[in-house]
């Protein structure tokens, strides 16, 4: 999405930041501010729920380009910005997957708050959390064994099944629904659909289902993981 459109859009903010102090690692600090509140967004009833959640992390998107962006033409890097960058994508993916939970569980209806939607929520917020983590370890990994960074082609599965599902999960892109930017988008079409049917149906089936996704994912990107060369 940051090349569809949002590249466009940072491109004419940065001209009002790189003659001013703001520094690159204030504006990742303000992503991952506006990342998470999609979280207390979410809890909004209705679609107006979903349009704030949608709308705080349209400017998490935004700023995540803009820092990067920023940070290049002042020539101010750092690895502590890439730490927050990283920091501020987990949190992000989080409070989106928490806030449907949330949502689900419905905190402000006139019956009994359910529980078992917030769970699910979260469930699918770690099952999120996890996925990026198995990537981000494998680089830890090769540092603390005296590896350098892993070759695109070592994470190609060795074995020729593992690598066709590989090929076939890229294809079907169903994991992209467990991240924020895609997740929030999908809390919207979910809403719509409940204001027509006049309930939380959607809402909690769509939990359900990104749950269920973010376990999975959670299990066949570890076994992606082992399966190829960027251990080795």
């Amino acid at each position: 999405m940051g090349r569809l459109y949002m590249r466009e859009v940072s491109l004419r903010v940065d001209r009002y930041l790189v003659t001013t102090r703001v520094t690159p690692n204030q504006l990742t600090y303000l992503m991952t501010v506006c990342g998470v509140l999609a979280a207390p967004a979410l809890l909004v009833p209705g679609i107006a729920g979903a349009v704030l959640g949608v709308l705080a992390v349209q400017l998490y998107l935004l700023l995540d380009c803009v820092d990067g962006e920023v940070a290049r033409w002042k020539q101010q890097y750092s690895l502590g910005g890439v730490y927050l960058d990283r920091v501020g994508a987990y949190l992000t993916d989080a409070a989106v997957l928490v806030g449907l939970g949330l949502r689900a569980a419905d905190l402000w209806g006139p019956g009994r708050i359910d529980w078992l939607w917030a769970f699910l929520g979260t469930l699918a917020a770690l099952g999120a959390i996890l996925v990026k983590a198995e990537t981000d370890l494998v680089g830890v990994a090769r540092h603390q064994g005296g590896l350098p960074p892993v070759r695109e082609a070592a994470a190609e599965p060795r074995s020729a099944g593992m690598a066709l599902a590989r090929r076939a999960a890229a294809a079907l892109q169903f994991h992209r629904l467990i991240l924020g930017i895609e997740a929030s988008l999908l809390i919207l079409v979910l809403a719509v659909a409940d204001a027509l049917r006049g309930d939380l149906f959607f809402t909690r089936l769509g939990t359900a289902v990104l749950a269920g996704i973010a376990l999975l994912q959670t299990v066949l990107h570890l076994v992606s993981v082992l399966a190829s060369s960027r251990l080795r």
